[in-house]
Formats: C-alpha cells, structure tokens, sequence
C-alpha cells in the first residue's frame, strides 16, 4: 500500500510504499508452531562484528553471551525466528551498542519487514513521456548510492520494479532498483508465452545478476565476493554479515 502520496510540477510523484506479510497454511509444509534448531544469529554476527574491536570489548560481549546462555545455536518457533522474538541479548545490544542491530525491538528475520516501508520513492509519472513511467527520479532523496565501490554499482537504474513501459520487444531489459538487494537489477527476457490468451514476453534473471566479480567483471564493484550467485549486503547492512543469495 502506498501512502503520503505527493505529485510534483515535474512530472513525478513521491511515495512511501508499505509491506504486509502473512502466513499461509494451504502453501506450506508445516505450522509457525514448528520448532527449529538453527545458528544463532545473533550471536555469530556479533561475534564477526566485533572481531576488529578492542579485546577488552570482546571479552565483555562473551561475558555477555554467558550471562543470558546465548550459544551458538537456539531452538524457537518458525513464527518467533520469522517475525520476532524477545531477547536480553538484543536489549543489551541496542543499549551498548547502537545500530549494531537493523531491529531495535524484537529480533526476527522479517521482524522489521512487516508494515514498514521500502523508503522514499520518487518516479516519474509519465505524463509528458511514457518511456519514463515509473522510472526512478531519486529514494530516500539520493539519484546514486553510496553502498558500492564504483560509480556503475551506485547507480539507481530503471524503475520501482513493479511497472515499465509499454512497447517492449526481446531486445528490451527490465531495469528496477530494488532497497532489499541495496542496488538495481535487470530482468532480460527468455521466451514467449501465454496466459489466459493473452500473449506475453517472459523476462528472468540472467546467470550475471549475482555473478561475483571474477566471474563478471562489471559487478567487481559489489565485493568483497563470495562465490557466484551470493551477494554482499553488508555495507548497507550496518556492516552485518547479511548476504542475499
């Protein structure tokens, strides 16, 4: 749902767009009941974000795991790691240690998806040219990034990623930034196709989106590297080990 919805002289409207999600029984192989044992996470990101600090702060935050018998692995429920759960540890840590964490609350891995917003998107309408329709003007008030290591990297390319422009043919690409991956992507496409009669072009990700820099030189700008098909987010990630695979 978008909101604080602002039109502008320019042609371009602005928009904080905002997220629910749910889960669904009939689509799934088991219940948010579920119980799941798994790394904890929040002791082995603390633990790679404090390795270039001081030992004396090291040995304090170990300290720290002892004292609330955080481990290296937890046993919770599929709905607590989803969408949050209580923890000393994370009080401690937003406490001491602020923006350490991406969630001031409780901890879980789409705890702050759920009714927040992707930011600021400002796009072009497309009322004096329809090339430009839902092409980004700026988010959160930047034209380019600041996340990478070479100006194509920190480009803000294509659209919203939910609408583009009409007359596409198979030469065309699907430009969109997404705030999730902190970079744009491109959709190319692959084959026709048809749905309820309708004919349809049929765009995918290609092998290179998330190819490492050896791999694709033109993405050198978004390592350090894993292997192909990984993709660092950490320097927008408040330099957590958080990788999009």
């Amino acid at each position: 749902q978008k909101q604080n919805i602002t039109f502008h002289p320019n042609h371009t409207v602005s928009y904080l767009e905002y997220r629910s999600y749910f889960f669904e029984p009939s689509m799934s192989v088991g219940n948010e009941s579920d119980v799941v044992t798994i790394p904890n996470m929040l002791v082995l990101g603390a633990a790679v974000m404090m390795d270039n600090m001081p030992h004396a702060v090291r040995l304090l935050l170990s300290a720290t795991f002892k004292s609330f018998k955080e481990g290296p692995f937890l046993s919770k429920s599929v709905g607590e790691l989803m969408w949050g759960y209580d923890s000393k540890l994370v009080d401690f840590l937003n406490k001491w240690f602020p923006g350490m964490l991406p969630s001031t609350g409780k901890f879980g891995l789409f705890s702050e998806f759920n009714n927040s917003n992707t930011g600021m998107f400002t796009v072009h309408t497309g009322k004096d040219d329809i090339r430009l329709i839902h092409k980004v003007n700026s988010w959160n008030g930047l034209t380019k990034l600041i996340y990478w290591k070479t100006p194509q990297c920190n480009m803000i390319n294509g659209t919203a990623g939910q609408m583009w422009p009409p007359f596409m043919t198979k030469e065309s690409t699907l430009p969109f930034y997404s705030p999730d991956a902190c970079r744009s992507l491109e959709l190319v496409y692959q084959r026709e196709g048809i749905m309820k009669g309708i004919p349809l072009y049929r765009f995918v990700a290609p092998k290179t989106m998330l190819a490492n820099g050896s791999d694709y030189a033109p993405n050198e700008g978004f390592c350090p590297c894993r292997q192909s098909g990984l993709l660092n987010v950490s320097s927008c990630r408040s330099n957590a080990p958080v990788f999009i695979s």
